[in-house]
């Protein structure tokens, strides 16, 4: 029975990882195109934020999690989300701020934010949002 569960683990952080992948690609395309058109970083990475979030519980919910929608379920992913909205966001402000001036400043910056939102994400969907 342990085994089973340990598997079922394995099997879950093996398809988040492979859908933040996809998130995240959608995430930092659409911040990229923000910032080519002009956006303040902080615009773009606002809705460089609701594009990634938005592939990512579609995809999450039906693929990773195999859970039913709800009302509930889906405040929970909206506080969830809320939260971690303003966790990448200062995370992404002092990666530019404390970040020596690169080419990659920006992407490090991004990088940064998305990987801690990320470890935020999968524990608190499994463990709160997508719980049985």
């Amino acid at each position: 029975m342990a085994q089973e569960a340990g598997d079922g683990l394995v099997r879950q952080l093996l398809r988040f990882g492979i859908v933040g992948g996809v998130s995240a690609l959608v995430d930092l395309g659409v911040y990229a195109l923000g910032l080519h058109l002009g956006l303040a970083t902080y615009a773009a990475r606002a809705l460089s934020f609701a594009a990634g979030t938005t592939t990512a519980y579609a995809l999450n919910r039906r693929w990773t999690f195999a859970a039913t929608g709800g009302a509930r379920r889906a405040a929970g992913f909206a506080v969830l989300y809320g939260t971690t909205f303003v966790v990448i966001l200062a995370t992404n402000a002092l990666g530019l701020a404390l970040l020596p001036e690169s080419s990659w400043r920006v992407t490090l910056a991004w990088a940064a934010s998305q990987g801690l939102g990320t470890a935020i994400n999968f524990v608190l969907l499994r463990r709160v949002v997508f719980r049985d």
